[in-house]
């Protein structure tokens, strides 16, 4: 899936929240859930994919993301929620496996 994108992803329902963005949103994943991303993500265990934004361009996409970096948490869980009420992980519908059980 190469294409700009924002991305949402929790640690858990209500979890910890990270914003990012990329241009092949599949080898993103990918490196979240394997560690290749060190920081933030892999400190908080944030790597389930519960909403994405697809974009024409990488300058769209960037002024996406840093519109909602800016939003109050509260507002990014009612996003989540307008389109994914139950926190469903969504990597899986692109492909990639789910992730293991806690």
């Amino acid at each position: 899936m190469k294409q700009p994108c924002v991305y949402m992803l929790a640690s858990q329902e209500y979890g910890t929240l990270y914003v990012g963005v990329t241009s092949d949103l599949i080898a993103r994943l990918y490196q979240h859930r394997t560690g290749g991303v060190k920081g933030f993500t892999a400190r908080y265990g944030v790597n389930r994919l519960v909403r994405f934004e697809q974009f024409e361009t990488m300058l769209d996409a960037i002024s996406r993301e840093k519109q909602l970096k800016r939003w109050h948490r509260q507002w990014k869980i009612n996003l989540i929620e307008s389109e994914n009420p139950r926190w469903a992980d969504l990597a899986p519908s692109l492909g990639l496996p789910p992730l293991p059980s806690p």
